[in-house]
């Protein structure tokens, strides 16, 4: 071996060394983890208000399910099977317990409820069996954390 190639090779592995040290492959999310679903910076797997007023409603969105209020109205619940993601929107399709089709489609748009100063990042609609209701949506750490319209 030349005087060289016997110089040159220790740095050349020292050099290696410090390249391979580096690439560490990052863990998988956990199996039962839920795909990341995000829109308008909201995480979509937390839980979330939907609300529209004129008549008032609401749809709380958690883990465990979709839960519908509105005046005078029979509270419902429908099962969440998870956003399908749509470039700059989100939809869930359900089914209520008393068989109403549920269509929930979220947009990432900035919404006002037009009753307060509050501005929301998604603008909302949901289609419950025969009828559509708009309105705006927001996680509800971000509407608990805003000031009281």
């Amino acid at each position: 071996m030349s005087p060289v190639l016997r110089a040159v090779l220790p740095a050349a592995a020292l050099v290696l060394a410090a390249c391979s040290e580096g690439t560490t492959e990052s863990a998988p999310p956990p199996a039962d983890a839920p795909p990341a679903a995000v829109l308008s910076g909201t995480d979509l797997n937390q839980p979330l208000r939907v609300l529209g007023t004129e008549p008032f409603w609401g749809l709380d969105v958690t883990a465990e399910g979709l839960s519908w209020s509105g005046v005078d109205e029979t509270p419902l619940t429908a099962p969440n099977p998870g956003p399908g993601m749509m470039g700059a929107m989100a939809v869930w399709r359900t089914q209520t317990t008393d068989g109403q089709p549920l269509v929930l489609t979220l947009i990432a748009t900035e919404c006002s409820d037009g009753m307060s100063d509050r501005i929301y990042p998604l603008t909302a609609r949901v289609e419950l069996g025969e009828r559509d209701f708009q309105g705006c949506a927001a996680s509800r750490a971000f509407i608990e954390s805003q000031p009281a319209p």
